[in-house]
């Protein structure tokens, strides 16, 4: 993939259209000044700003390796929004992420992904399957598929969860090895027969220099709060800061052979 179609696009938030309450963070449905309508995550919410990482890191490479996720853009919002909402705890989340957020396209008419009675085939289901596992991601299991349905096409979202590692974490990788457990409630799991086939593929599509793009479009700002809120150590230097999630992943798929396995025996 050209590095160029991974930079995000910056908008403003105009206005606050409705709150969508199914997520623990309680993103919102928001119009921008691009006349674009978007689902804004809350750089203060309760998961705080590494889940913004997240979505534009796991979501920047689920977008190198060709699975659909709708567009990831950089939001501006202005936090005297607030004042035009009756509910207090929507005028305290949109206070506490006065500045710089991140959104998602709205996809209108979609619909939530149900395995009962949606299809999608093994190729894409091996693909998202190793995709999670590479990400580490544990928020795509029946309870909660993090995918929607949208003209008869699958789109993933919402992985803030992803990047387990990072939520206590100095920069250095400790074991990149390591199979990720959560892999064997995935939702595609079943359908994921051809994993051991389109690993060299995929992984190829990773290399570091689509990584180093991709931790280029993650804010200075995000990355300076999140070093704040642990005390990062190394990590207090931004570029060294992104240079650790770059290493991270250059480590995982090179010893990516034990975490696949992982989750090839857990799907057998």
């Amino acid at each position: 993939m050209d590095t160029e179609t991974l930079k995000l696009r910056s908008v403003l938030v105009e206005r606050y259209v409705t709150p969508l309450r199914e997520g623990g963070s309680m993103p919102a449905i928001v119009e921008a000044d691009d006349l674009g309508t978007y689902v804004l995550k809350f750089r203060g919410a309760g998961q705080g700003v590494r889940a913004l990482m997240a979505e534009i890191i796991s979501g920047g490479m689920a977008r190198a390796l060709g699975l659909p996720v709708p567009e990831i853009v950089l939001m501006q919002l202005n936090g005297d929004l607030s004042r035009t909402e009756s509910d207090p705890e929507i005028q305290d989340l949109i206070r506490a992420s006065d500045g710089l957020n991140v959104g998602l396209d709205y996809l209108p008419g979609a619909i939530n992904f149900d395995p009962a009675v949606d299809v999608v085939d093994s190729d894409f289901a091996s693909r998202l399957v190793w995709f999670d596992t590479l990400v580490s991601n544990v928020d795509r299991t029946a309870r909660n598929t993090n995918m929607l349905m949208c003209k008869k096409q699958p789109w993933l979202i919402d992985h803030g969860a992803s990047l387990t590692f990072h939520h206590a974490w100095n920069g250095t990788v400790a074991d990149p090895a390591k199979p990720f457990a959560p892999s064997s409630e995935h939702v595609l799991l079943p359908l994921a027969s051809h994993l051991a086939e389109v690993d060299a593929e995929l992984a190829a599509l990773l290399h570091p220099e689509v990584l180093t793009a991709i931790l280029a479009e993650v804010p200075d700002c995000f990355l300076e709060q999140a070093a704040a809120d642990k005390d990062g150590g190394a990590l207090n230097n931004v570029q060294a800061h992104r240079g650790a999630y770059v290493n991270y992943f250059v480590a995982r798929l090179a010893e990516r052979g034990r975490w696949l396995q992982g989750v090839i025996d857990a799907r057998a």
